[in-house]
């Protein structure tokens, strides 16, 4: 099945080996033509690089944020495109926007502040696309909302 655009949002603190397995089933099972990250340290870096070893390697869309103190500087390669640096919350706002279905990594459930990754789902919530949340221990939720 291809995918036109995935968005991908995670934790900081990177994936565990089991969330890379999943995404890496996600991405080889919807052979996106894009996707969109946000650029920071850890699990949007780690996302960043499995999607370069696609064999049809979608266009990667680099969302950075406006405070470089835990962007990953992910270098843009071919058609890759770099949008313009915004505050967290509005950059994850542009990556919900521009995709028909979200990829996520949280560090663990759900909670209500302070994490950028479920902020991110719930923003998804409301547009109404498919979410694919992916837990460290490889637990795999799919949630539709169309």
């Amino acid at each position: 099945m291809i995918l036109t655009s995935l968005g991908f949002s995670g934790t900081q603190d990177g994936m565990s080996t089991k969330q890379k397995d999943g995404v890496w089933s996600v991405l080889q099972a919807f052979q996106p033509e894009e996707v969109h990250h946000g650029d920071c340290i850890g699990s949007d870096e780690d996302f960043h690089y499995l999607c370069r070893e696609l064999v049809s390697r979608p266009d990667i869309h680099i969302h950075p944020p406006d405070n470089p103190s835990k962007r990953a500087f992910c270098e843009p390669v071919l058609k890759d495109f770099i949008h313009l640096e915004k505050p967290y919350m509005k950059r994850n706002d542009d990556i919900v926007a521009d995709s028909h279905a979200l990829v996520a990594t949280p560090k663990g459930e759900e909670v209500r502040r302070g994490s950028g990754t479920w902020a991110t789902i719930r923003r998804a919530r409301k547009k109404g696309i498919p979410i694919y949340i992916i837990y460290p221990d490889g637990r795999f939720e799919q949630e539709s909302w169309a």
